[in-house]
């Protein structure tokens, strides 16, 4: 018997996102998207623990999950500006942008 899949979705949507510099994003090893502003990707995959990894290239986090069969979790990626950056970017065509990863539905992912 087998079980239903589940899904997974990393959207590039935050309204503060300085749209700049793609997100790499890694699903068990295996890239599935290089994200600019407005993008998104999606996977289905077997029920059980996935990890999600994101990088901006300076930046990077990982996000372990646990998914039950017809689960479709949501995630969000964005580079947000620190202290400075827009003015750095603005100055020199560079700036820290920090990288947020979150889960954006069901119950709270944990980050390693």
């Amino acid at each position: 018997m087998s079980s239903e899949p589940a899904r997974i979705t990393v959207e590039r949507l935050h309204p503060e996102d300085v749209k700049d510099r793609q997100i790499h994003v890694d699903l068990d090893g295996q890239r599935i998207g290089n994200l600019s502003f407005g993008r998104s990707a999606s996977r289905e995959v077997a029920p059980g623990v996935h990890r999600l990894k994101a990088n901006n290239t300076l930046f990077w986090k990982n996000i372990e999950v646990d998914l039950q069969p017809g689960e479709h979790a949501r995630f969000q990626v964005a580079n947000l500006p620190g202290r400075g950056t827009l003015s750095l970017l603005g100055f020199l065509g560079v700036g820290p942008l920090f990288l947020e990863f979150k889960r954006l539905d069901g119950p709270s992912a944990s980050t390693a």
